[in-house]
């Protein structure tokens, strides 16, 4: 019995001896299946306004079992990526900061704006920068220092230098060393 929908591409090649489905369906699982309480988050409802419980609703979440990455946010569908392994490893304030972060991407894909700009670095993004600005004020409202949010802003693919230029744009106070990096990008 095939598992196969009818819009399947199945192919082969000459030689190989093998049928190839090119047309691999993706399981989304509901948002709010892994994640509740989100709509009762006075940030995250900022983001959505009266839409929240719509969008969170609707949203949904994709899980990978990779060790690379940790969140991202598709800009085909504007569905969630997420590791389980940082789902699971990763303290839970971090955890809860990068939904926040990720659904702030989430408003941008629904106002039809860019997530990803190749030509900038990444903390140059006008999506990246709106998103952990956002992020950070989340960090101060939940108690967190300038010295836990630089921590939380250091990740391993930006260099010191744009580290320290992360910090100032969101308004943390970049002084001293900042940590090590704490989590991964995610590849596509």
């Amino acid at each position: 019995m095939s598992v196969l929908g009818p819009r399947s591409i199945m192919t082969s090649e000459q030689g190989f001896g093998v049928r190839i489905e090119r047309d691999a369906p993706t399981k989304l699982h509901p948002f709010r299946q892994f994640f509740r309480g989100f709509e009762d988050v006075e940030a995250v409802r900022s983001l959505f306004g009266r839409a929240t419980e719509r969008v969170l609703q609707n949203l949904r979440v994709e899980f990978f079992s990779a060790r690379f990455g940790y969140m991202g946010t598709s800009d085909v569908d504007g569905h969630l990526l997420i590791s389980t392994h940082h789902l699971k490893d990763s303290d839970l304030r971090t955890v809860y900061l990068d939904v926040v972060h990720e659904l702030c991407h989430v408003k941008q894909f629904r106002k039809h704006q860019p997530l990803f700009y190749p030509k900038l670095s990444y903390v140059d993004a006008p999506s990246e920068i709106e998103a952990y600005r956002f992020t950070a004020d989340e960090g101060r409202r939940i108690g967190m220092t300038d010295k836990e949010l630089r921590e939380y802003l250091k990740v391993e693919w930006i260099t010191p230098q744009e580290h320290r230029r992360l910090c100032r744009r969101c308004g943390v106070a970049a002084r001293g060393r900042p940590a090590k990096a704490h989590r991964r990008r995610l590849r596509k």
